[in-house]
């Protein structure tokens, strides 16, 4: 079953719904917009509960959707912009003017005769946001809009959705599977799996401080170490992995067991020896295990005793002439740590 939450408190607001295939994104979509009926709990919009055929359609008429498909009607690019205004009734000049202004919005006023299925699908998608726009929607429902296009054009329609987001304020609830995405567009950051949502706040919050290791895993976490604490003293914890002592920052008890999440990002390789490096509470030596391109950086596996990840430039990659089979030294700061309590506890 699908819990919908209290979606009132995010009025102007960009929320991306962040989960793997499956974990209900867009079945929470569908029943925000009343096109599911299978959910538990229920809908208030604007003070009102959504419990009849009338509130439904009242509902409908303030919210819309974009889906991966764009679902465009077989006429051209205007007529497909001015749909939902006809429906409703408007005059032509006034339909003119608004099918103009969101046509130019997405760069896509060249297109207004074009037919519809003559166009790319990148243009297909930028006519269905149009569309979406036109009707000056209370809330706009965006289903993974960006997932079937290449790179490139991806890119191109996000900086320009982007844009129109931030100009019209319009309360957007988004579904993901792509992080940098949900980064770039969100003020607040929801991640989902199995219908539930297990973590919401805002992108920082969920990103550095998540709540369990699912979420962690799914929001970049690449290397989550379980261990106990064996140390604490004013705020500070040690806590043994594998063999090595790692230290933290935290309240948990002796005995208890924890684990450690530490994102790519905060784990700097250097070539310069274990002692030379100050900054840092924890420095390990390590085999590289293996070193592979990901994205604009390269994604270096590390064996510390411990499985250790870092992404690293291409340039400090050349610099530090590294090599899968070779030792490298990674350090990582103990306020970098996110630590979350395990179950069990484990005697000392």
């Amino acid at each position: 079953m699908l819990h919908i939450p209290d979606f009132s408190v995010f009025r102007g607001e960009i929320l991306s719904l962040l989960g793997p295939n499956g974990a209900g994104k867009t079945t929470l979509l569908q029943a925000l917009a009343f096109l599911t009926p299978y959910f538990q709990g229920e809908i208030i919009f604007q003070g009102q509960k959504i419990n009849s055929a009338k509130s439904i359609l009242a509902l409908r008429r303030q919210v819309t959707m974009v889906f991966q498909d764009p679902l465009l009607l077989d006429t051209s690019v205007y007529d497909n912009v001015a749909s939902g205004l006809k429906i409703r009734g408007l005059k032509k000049k006034e339909i003119q003017q608004i099918v103009s202004q969101n046509l130019e919005r997405f760069d896509i006023s060249h297109l207004a005769q074009r037919s519809a299925r003559k166009i790319s699908a990148g243009e297909a998608q930028r006519v269905a946001l149009a569309r979406a726009f036109a009707i000056q929607p209370d809330i706009l429902l965006l289903d993974e809009p960006f997932a079937k296009l290449d790179q490139p054009t991806r890119d191109s329609l996000l900086a320009d959705l982007e844009s129109v987001l931030r100009q019209t304020k319009t309360t957007t609830v988004m579904a993901t599977h792509d992080r940098l995405e949900a980064l770039r567009l969100s003020d607040r950051l929801a991640v989902m799996n199995n219908g539930q949502i297990l973590q919401i706040g805002s992108p920082e919050e969920v990103m550095n401080k998540p709540l369990d290791e699912f979420v962690a895993a799914f929001v970049g976490v690449e290397s989550i170490l379980t261990g106990k604490v064996v140390s604490k003293e004013k705020g500070s914890i040690l806590v043994a992995v594998s063999g090595q002592t790692v230290a933290a920052i935290g309240e948990m008890d002796l005995g208890e067991t924890v684990a450690l999440c530490i994102r790519p990002e905060n784990v700097t390789l250097t070539d310069l020896p274990p002692h030379e490096l100050s900054s840092a509470r924890n420095v390990f030596r390590g085999r590289i295990v293996k070193i592979s391109p990901f994205g604009l950086f390269y994604r270096i596996q590390l064996d510390c005793g411990f499985p250790l990840i870092s992404y690293i430039t291409a340039h400090s990659l050349e610099k530090l002439k590294l090599e899968e089979g070779m030792e490298a030294v990674a350090s990582f700061k103990a306020t970098s740590i996110h630590v979350l309590r395990k179950k069990e506890k484990l005697p000392v």
